[in-house]
């Protein structure tokens, strides 16, 4: 059993008969009374976020998940396929559970899949990826003092915020989290 107190960005938990993720969660102690646990909770199935109190002290089922590391393969539009590194088993995931990240995914690269008993509930993608730029604007001279500016298109169809100085053929390492340049390499 899962104690309330315990729940944490990321923790699985069963809630009602449905299977839980926390993706945000605060710890609110009153002056007097039990503390209160605000969590911002996903259904996995569904997909649907919710936000929910707990009073310290519930108790709830937690939910065993497994993570395994898997490569990308490829996207045929409808689905993304990766491989299993350990047993070779092709993997095919809906856009619906990658979101907004297929920006982020390269051929070949390694990610975490979480898996609850035989079905895959979430990916986890690096912190950083590198990127090769295909496309950019053109850098205008001059008012460089603000700290300018281009939007550049990167091989993945990712479009990413750079200073002036990046050009189509450099390789830029993006933050996953929030989208932004992070440097070139």
């Amino acid at each position: 059993m899962l104690d309330a107190n315990e729940l944490r960005k990321g923790t699985t938990f069963m809630l009602d008969g449905e299977l839980f993720q926390v993706i945000e969660y605060q710890h609110y102690k009153p002056g007097r009374g039990n503390a209160i646990i605000r969590t911002k909770i996903r259904n996995v199935r569904t997909g649907s976020t919710i936000q929910r109190n707990f009073l310290s002290g519930e108790r709830f089922e937690d939910a065993y998940v497994e993570r395994r590391t898997i490569q990308y393969l490829y996207t045929d539009g409808e689905y993304f396929h990766f491989m299993d590194t350990d047993t070779y088993d092709q993997i095919r995931l809906g856009a619906a559970m990658i979101d907004n990240r297929d920006g982020y995914l390269k051929e070949g690269m390694e990610l975490i899949i979480v898996m609850h008993d035989t079905e895959a509930i979430d990916i986890e993608i690096p912190n950083t990826v590198e990127l090769e730029v295909v496309e950019s604007e053109l850098a205008v001279a001059g008012d460089t003092a603000t700290g300018a500016n281009k939007t550049v298109t990167c091989e993945t169809g990712l479009t990413v915020q750079v200073p002036l100085f990046v050009e189509v053929g450099d390789i830029i390492r993006v933050d996953t989290r929030s989208g932004e340049y992070l440097t070139r390499v």
